[in-house]
């Protein structure tokens, strides 16, 4: 029984996580602060500076570019980088 539940369990945890592998990169020249605050690491107010910088700068030509925005150091920048896109 307990090895039952051990499984059951196991199957739920994948199940759920499936469709947070599966999610298309975030665009970061499209993305809604909503969008931007799913990303592990990013928060309202690093969203918002995010938007700013992108309304400001005409867009992100690379992910690189994240580095300009206050407060994306070299870890956070290498964490997002598969995680995020700038469409094309």
């Amino acid at each position: 029984m307990r090895n039952l539940c051990a499984c059951v369990g196991l199957c739920l945890a994948l199940v759920l996580a499936a469709p947070a592998i599966a999610a298309e990169p975030v665009n970061l020249n499209q993305a809604s602060a909503e969008e931007l605050t799913g990303l592990n690491g990013i928060g309202d107010v690093l969203a918002q500076r995010i938007i700013d910088y992108r309304d400001a700068n005409g867009g992100f030509e690379s992910v690189d570019q994240l580095a300009e925005v206050k407060g994306i150091g070299a870890k956070t920048l290498a964490e997002l980088e598969d995680r995020v896109s700038i469409g094309h």
